[in-house]
């Protein structure tokens, strides 16, 4: 019970914000406000239901992008967290989220603990949600609430639609180390043009950062399934799929992802990274790997921000305001798992030494290290 107050009070640390309604004197918050609805255990994934649809707490008021209170019965509070429509905060902070699909609004920790188990909450308890603020998080929302067309036509070419590319930054041999959306998962209609862009590049090896055996094995039963080039390869053993989830920080994520890099230093030749879409878990990997051969932050963020532009076409140019909100809130604070100095800055520090202690606290021994940099690397380079 320690653990979870200590736990509890750092969400509590976020500011507690009073809005006044100009030209009413009135509080906001308590125009709006959810009283006594029961809590519900996510015993998929660890979060909490709260009994009311999206659309009937949406109705009351509420939008993503603001700023609530939730208060439970059990005496636990989290203060100014933002409510959107995905897992948009960093890992491991609270958010309310109205996901499409669920049945219910969810309190959540992003990619981290269950938020049930942390708050002791049991069947019986109910939550209080007030809105604290309008539109607080309302930047990151609309940065974030962002879509994409899986229908080929709508994309200049199938690299593009594909998100299929090879990566050149630092150190890193030309033609080496590739990356992509799925090559096998065809829930966006990617997977054949993925396949064939593998083969035409001659890739040789893959790290499947979304799949298991068994997943793998269910994609090749159902009739879209046309990827005969990563069967090949799959039967082969050629395919090391080490299904990570996005909590880069997560002691299970270090220890799949040291094993799937040993893996890669026993083979030769070209490896493709991907995973659902080749955007968040891909990213991490490749820009880890990346610092570790010698890439600077600018490399890093123009291969990361390619994929925003293959998916969304957002640049600089298209939308600066979007764009940067994207780096700042979602590239930067990965880069900071493995960078985990606060006092570092990540734009001019060299990344390299940082991109090495992530990998020796996942496991993986200086040698090894060495064997991944000369793997990658221009010949005779450790």
């Amino acid at each position: 019970m320690n653990k979870t107050r200590k736990f509890i009070s750092v969400l509590m640390t976020l500011s507690i914000i009073t809005v006044v309604l100009a030209g009413c004197g009135q509080n906001e918050s308590a125009a709006t406000k959810l009283s006594d609805r029961a809590v519900i255990q996510d015993k998929e994934f660890g979060g909490v239901y709260i009994d009311i649809t999206i659309d009937e707490f949406n109705d009351m008021g509420f939008e993503f992008g603001d700023g609530v209170d939730i208060t439970f019965s059990n005496g636990y509070e989290l203060k100014n967290i933002p409510y959107y429509n995905g897992y948009y905060t960093q890992p491991g902070d609270a958010l309310l989220v109205g996901y499409p699909g669920y049945p219910h609004i969810e309190a959540a920790i992003c990619n981290g603990p269950s938020l049930w188990k942390e708050l002791g909450l049991v069947e019986g308890d109910f939550a209080e949600i007030t809105l604290v603020k309008k539109g607080e998080y309302l930047n990151i929302q609309e940065a974030r609430d962002i879509h994409y067309q899986d229908d080929r036509s709508r994309y200049p070419d199938d690299a593009t639609f594909a998100n299929f590319r090879s990566v050149k930054a630092g150190n890193i041999r030309e033609n080496t180390l590739y990356r992509s959306a799925s090559p096998c998962d065809n829930q966006h209609n990617r997977a054949p043009y993925t396949d064939d862009l593998a083969e035409e590049a001659g890739i040789d090896l893959i790290l499947n950062l979304a799949d298991n055996d068994e997943k793998i094995n269910g994609y090749k039963e159902k009739s879209d399934f046309d990827s005969p080039y990563f069967w090949s390869l799959y039967t082969e053993g050629n395919v090391i799929p080490i299904a990570l989830s996005a909590n880069y920080g997560a002691d299970d994520f270090r220890e799949k992802l040291a094993n799937g890099l040993r893996e890669i230093i026993k083979k030769d030749g070209s490896i493709l990274i991907h995973c659902t879409e080749g955007k968040d878990r891909t990213g991490f990997v490749c820009m880890l790997l990346e610092a570790l051969c010698g890439a600077g932050y600018e490399e890093i963020e123009n291969d990361y921000m390619i994929t925003y532009e293959n998916y969304y076409g957002i640049t600089t140019e298209t939308d600066k305001d979007k764009y940067d909100t994207l780096v700042d809130e979602v590239m930067i604070p990965m880069i900071r798992v493995f960078a985990d100095d606060k006092n570092v800055d990540v734009k001019k520090a060299d990344l390299s030494p940082y991109a090495e202690k992530y990998l020796k606290q996942s496991g993986l021994t200086e040698e090894e290290i060495g064997k991944i940099k000369e793997r990658f690397g221009p010949p005779g380079r450790g």
